[in-house]
Order: C-alpha cells, then structure tokens, then sequence
C-alpha cells in the first residue's frame, strides 16, 4: 500500500465531512496515453492505478494525478487482465 494511503487512512476518521473519490475526470482519461505504447489508458478504481493492457503496466496515481513513468508502474498480472 503506498504511502500516502496508509496516511490517509489514519487521518480520515479525524475529518469525518472528508470524502475520498476514487472518480476519475473522463475528460482527463480521454487525453491520457501509455508513455510506452501511446495506446489508451483504463482506470482501475479500486486501486487507483491506470492500467495500459497494451504495455501490460499499471501507473499509480497520487492524490489525483497520474505518475507515467515507466519505472513507477508495475507489471499486469495475467488474472488482472483477465487471461
């Protein structure tokens, strides 16, 4: 679990009005490509990633903005893709 999760999930019961959206801007996703492929980008909610099924990477994101670099991302297993 990254970092910042972890310490977001010790202060959130301290600020009970604060949401977490794990929404992404589509509009934002539309313009988004894989740094390696250039092929689109799928957000992936529950873990807060954009997976490249192309490249087979998943790219984090942080607070809301997407870190593409290659070497931040990690490897696609086979059962996420769905193989």
């Amino acid at each position: 679990m990254p970092r910042w999760t972890r310490i977001w999930l010790r202060i959130a019961p301290a600020f009970p009005h604060a949401v977490y959206d794990r929404a992404m801007d589509t509009k934002l996703l539309s313009l988004l490509v894989c740094p390696v492929t250039k092929g689109p980008l799928e957000w992936s909610a529950d873990k807060l990633e954009l997976w490249s099924r192309s490249a087979r990477l998943a790219y984090p994101v942080h607070d809301g903005i997407p870190v593409l670099l290659e070497n931040e991302a990690r490897t696609l297993t086979d059962h996420e893709l769905g193989l």
